[in-house]
């Protein structure tokens, strides 16, 4: 049987790292992203399982990558956990919660992520 593939897209270089160890520890394989542009060509390349997506990235941010792909019938499906710190940045940026709840994203988890959480999330969906 083939390893599931789990796609993390986050500008955070250490939770990248962090996640992607603990994920390949239990038998998945993983895709690095550093922003929703590299994201969005990374799974033109290889469909992920489920896909780790950030909000606030530089390029393109995760709620317009999510939107993007729930709205094409090809990505529709892919399950979408969502790593937000919108919350404590609603006064300061112009993410908002309401933004959050168009995504049609599986999962939202708000930042910074337990990665024992993060890795519950993902085998959840699959």
């Amino acid at each position: 049987m083939a390893k599931k593939y789990v796609l993390i897209v986050d500008d955070d270089p250490d939770l990248v790292e962090t996640v992607s160890m603990l994920l390949e520890s239990k038998g998945y394989e993983v895709g690095k992203a550093y922003d929703g542009i590299e994201g969005e060509a990374a799974i033109k390349n290889r469909r992920p399982d489920v896909l780790v997506l950030d909000v606030m990235m530089p390029r393109k941010d995760g709620y317009t990558l999510c939107r993007e792909l729930k709205a094409n019938p090809a990505t529709r499906d892919i399950p979408v956990v969502l790593l937000t710190a919108v919350g404590e940045a609603v006064p300061t940026t112009t993410y908002t919660h309401y933004e959050g709840m168009t995504t049609e994203a599986e999962d939202f988890l708000p930042k910074p992520v337990d990665a024992k959480t993060l890795v519950e999330a993902v085998e959840r969906l699959l």
